[in-house]
């Protein structure tokens, strides 16, 4: 992420470095609320506008890939930033990228099938994690 937007010649600032890092860092797919959460102890004059401008350029530049949702804040995937499956949990929100491996396949058939040229998507499983299914 930092060499890319770099070669755009777009500056690496701390605030800038620590929201990278957060999302880079990342598995559980954070809200722009959650990532300012974390970093406002250590970055005091930090504010929720870095935050969503940072997360902006970096859509912008293909680095993260949003999840957008309406009945929840939307959320950021710093480590996949490409269409990929994901798991929602409808109680808590968590969200997981499943193990899936002939996904690739289900796009091309997919593709084949309808003579449609895919050039994003998005598939999302809606449920309850173990977690919650426990309680």
């Amino acid at each position: 992420m930092i060499a890319k937007l770099k070669n755009n010649e777009f500056r690496i600032t701390p605030q800038r470095y620590a929201v990278l890092k957060v999302l880079a860092q990342s598995e559980n797919h954070p809200s722009a609320e959650r990532i300012y959460e974390q970093l406002v102890a250590d970055y005091p004059t930090m504010s929720p506008a870095t935050v969503y401008k940072t997360i902006n350029l970096l859509k912008k530049n293909g680095e993260i890939l949003e999840l957008e949702f309406s009945e929840m804040s939307n959320r950021y995937d710093g480590n996949k930033p490409y269409p990929h499956p994901h798991m929602i949990c409808t109680k808590c929100g968590v969200i997981v990228d499943p193990p899936v491996d002939d996904f690739e396949k289900l796009k091309s058939k997919m593709m084949e099938e309808t003579g449609f040229t895919i050039s994003s998507f998005r598939l999302d499983f809606f449920g309850l994690c173990p977690d919650c299914r426990g309680k």
